[in-house]
């Protein structure tokens, strides 16, 4: 658009269709750029979250018990969720298939497919970017880890306070979307290839450049994974905590870097000259390196 005298200038409207901001294109520009970058970056992220207000996050919740399904039904819509409650795996398949939905609380123990499976096959379908919360009666540490390895993004053990079950539910909703967007591209490929190197993800292992079978722990499988689906995004010590535990980390936890220390070391890659997990001070890693999928 112009307006006489200013020259053309570049207006951005809300969703409204109010104009909120408009940038000088003419030759003066050029001296308002740095503070209309900042003052655009500000906006932009303001309208987000303006509209991510508007719009009140979707629970699905699981579980087959009517008692928990109506108490959580009833608690989370009045701490401003949309809740849709239902008992079986079949019922949430058609609540995802017609809904927008943003989280999903999942019991372990459901009649039928189990809270595994139906993880499981939602982190191998269309669904595979909604965080999952899971609930469980039992509190077996193998179970934990299993629930996570199958993709959930936290795990709660009943009986538990409802207060305590909605805090995980926004710091699940707060750390998923700080989260660079999750390519994915290590999903359902049967190895995948970075550098000189081959991870065969059936057998969880790694194949060095002359094809020697080298071991990995759960962990380190974890932590690669997450790498490879983040290929060259640098990822900090939370997000990585999250994404391979399902926890926040703490100030002096130091797991992680324990962690990529040894996944380093099965890479015969070192810290100071790394080609593969490179450090990005006061920020987290990075994997330098492209990703390929290669078939059988």
């Amino acid at each position: 658009m112009d307006r006489g005298g200013i020259g053309p200038l570049l207006c951005i409207r809300s969703v409204s269709g109010a104009v909120d901001l408009c940038v000088p294109l003419g030759p003066d520009a050029e001296l308002i750029h740095r503070d209309t970058n900042n003052r655009l970056r500000a906006l932009l992220q303001w309208q987000i979250a303006k509209e991510s207000m508007q719009r009140p996050d979707h629970i699905l919740v699981v579980d087959d018990d009517k008692d928990i399904r109506e108490l959580l039904d009833a608690y989370l819509h009045k701490h401003g969720f949309k809740v849709t409650a239902v008992a079986n795996g079949r019922r949430m398949s058609a609540a995802i298939e017609t809904n927008s939905v943003d989280l999903i609380v999942l019991d372990l123990m459901l009649p039928g497919e189990d809270g595994l499976t139906l993880c499981r096959d939602l982190r191998a379908g269309k669904a595979k970017s909604i965080p999952i919360l899971m609930l469980t009666a039992r509190n077996e540490e193998a179970d934990r880890v299993v629930g996570l390895e199958m993709g959930a993004d936290d795990y709660l053990t009943k009986p538990f306070a409802a207060r305590e079950l909605m805090a995980r539910i926004r710091a699940v909703l707060r750390r998923t979307r700080m989260l660079p967007p999750n390519m994915r591209i290590a999903e359902g490929a049967p190895k995948i290839a970075f550098g000189e190197w081959v991870l065969s993800v059936s057998a969880r292992h790694l194949l060095d450049p002359e094809g020697t079978v080298v071991c990995l722990s759960g962990g380190e499988y974890r932590l690669l994974r997450v790498f490879l689906d983040h290929p060259q995004r640098v990822l900090s010590r939370d997000q990585l905590l999250n994404l391979t535990q399902g926890r926040d980390t703490d100030p002096l936890d130091r797991s992680i870097d324990l962690l990529v220390s040894r996944l380093r070391q099965r890479l015969r890659d070192g810290a100071r000259e790394s080609r593969y997990i490179k450090t990005v001070r006061s920020e987290g890693y990075v994997l330098a390196q492209q990703v390929r999928v290669l078939s059988e």
